[in-house]
């Protein structure tokens, strides 16, 4: 019971973080537009841009919380970022201009940056033989999450814009003092270290690129493709808005439909394309269809047809396993850890600047006066980039030879 309490504490922030993302979603279109004003394509530049501001402040902040929670302990830096992620959620349930939503997703990002302080956390308290089932089970909870924010968003908008930032503060109000009472300190003087800066550099990992020049054509495609994905959260729910008139809880609905496909995939749908077409082939089998998907929403003018379509979304969520296989493959075992560093960098690179991209090519097809309105402008954004990941893939030696024909 000792251990099991503060895990579920740890479970539930993750749960939260992931709520707290989607929670917002389905009513982003509506609060931006009360605050600001405009139109859904002035709605979704600034969707963007507060999007790119908290993924900046979690690539910038999260080296930056998993040493100090080394050096001070995990507890008073998880319970400082989810009782300051609460009022975070109040503020921005009451702001009045757009200026105070972006302070409010700045201070947001920082508070939700501590992904790496709770699996340290998990790390403490497992056996051995339990860590990796207990760092599943961690993804597992982020994954739900994701999954229920949209819809529980989608079914609060009907009390008004704010009610999903209300119940976000709420859930973490009660989760930060749930954990008041039982999360321990687990960072005792035999483990803790002194704060250095140099390990809070969150470029750092960046500089591994130059280390493992034969990944680069890989990295490459693992960079553009996480990239091309995005188009998904950053721009479906002012898609929806724009192309059918879609309400919050129908937004909320069809992105649950989509996390629920990625999960899909993820959790046993790769496992039957894998025995079947090995890694390249699953690969190339990911990459076509999503260049199919991203095509097909592009031009898409019936909402029950978008609807039909978001589960085939998933088949995309095939590529980046055998990717980040093969790359661990062919890395040393010596330096596996560097490996995991620059993938997550490179993902924290893409979500810093593919909100913003996605958004902004939204506007430009969208807005009053636009020589062409295609609302799903950047499906086709997101397709031309999966074309340039196979191109890589068939331009490089070790892919061109191993990989069968597309």
């Amino acid at each position: 019971m000792q251990r099991r309490l503060p895990f579920v504490v740890i479970m539930l922030t993750l749960l939260i973080d992931a709520m707290g993302i989607g929670l917002i979603l389905p009513v982003m279109p509506t609060l931006i537009g009360e605050v600001a004003g405009g139109t859904i394509a002035d709605a979704a530049l600034w969707g963007g841009i507060l999007a790119t501001s908290f993924a900046v402040m979690q690539f910038l902040f999260g080296p930056l919380l998993g040493s100090l929670s080394d050096r001070y302990g995990r507890r008073p830096v998880l319970l400082v970022s989810m009782g300051v992620m609460a009022l975070d959620y109040a503020v921005m349930a009451l702001a009045g201009s757009i200026w105070l939503l972006l302070a409010g997703r700045i201070v947001g990002g920082i508070t939700a940056a501590t992904h790496a302080t709770a699996t340290a956390y998990v790390a403490d308290i497992s056996p051995p033989d339990r860590k990796a089932a207990n760092f599943g089970l961690l993804g597992a909870a982020f994954g739900v999450g994701f999954v229920l924010g949209p819809v529980v968003g989608g079914l609060l908008a009907e009390f008004g814009s704010r009610a999903p930032f209300w119940a976000a503060a709420g859930l973490a109000a009660a989760n930060c003092l749930f954990g008041g009472f039982v999360l321990p300190e687990t960072v005792t003087d035999r483990i803790r270290r002194p704060f250095s800066p140099a390990r809070a550099n969150p470029f750092a990992s960046l500089a591994a690129i130059g280390r493992l020049p034969a990944l680069r054509a890989p990295l490459a495609v693992f960079f553009l493709y996480e990239f091309a994905q995005i188009a998904y959260p950053a721009t479906w729910a002012y898609f929806g808005a724009a192309r059918f008139g879609w309400p919050p809880a129908t937004i909320g609905l069809s992105l649950a439909l989509f996390g629920l496909s990625f999960a899909a995939m993820q959790g046993g749908l790769i496992r039957i394309l894998l025995a079947r077409l090995g890694d390249w082939g699953t690969i190339w089998f990911g990459l076509m269809a999503n260049v199919v998907i991203f095509v097909t929403l592009a031009f898409v003018t019936s909402g029950t047809l978008a609807l039909a379509l978001t589960p085939f979304c998933g088949l995309g969520a095939c590529v980046m396993p055998p990717l980040q296989g093969i790359l661990s493959r062919a890395t040393p075992d010596s330096r596996q850890g560097e490996l995991q560093g620059l993938l997550s960098s490179l993902r924290a690179v893409a979500w810093i600047g593919g909100p913003f991209v996605m958004t902004s090519v939204f506007f430009a097809f969208t807005a009053p006066g636009a020589a062409l309105q295609l609302p799903g402008a950047a499906f086709l954004l997101s397709a031309g980039l999966t074309l340039a990941c196979a191109g890589i893939l068939l331009a490089s030696p070790r892919a061109a030879a191993d990989a069968p024909a597309p």
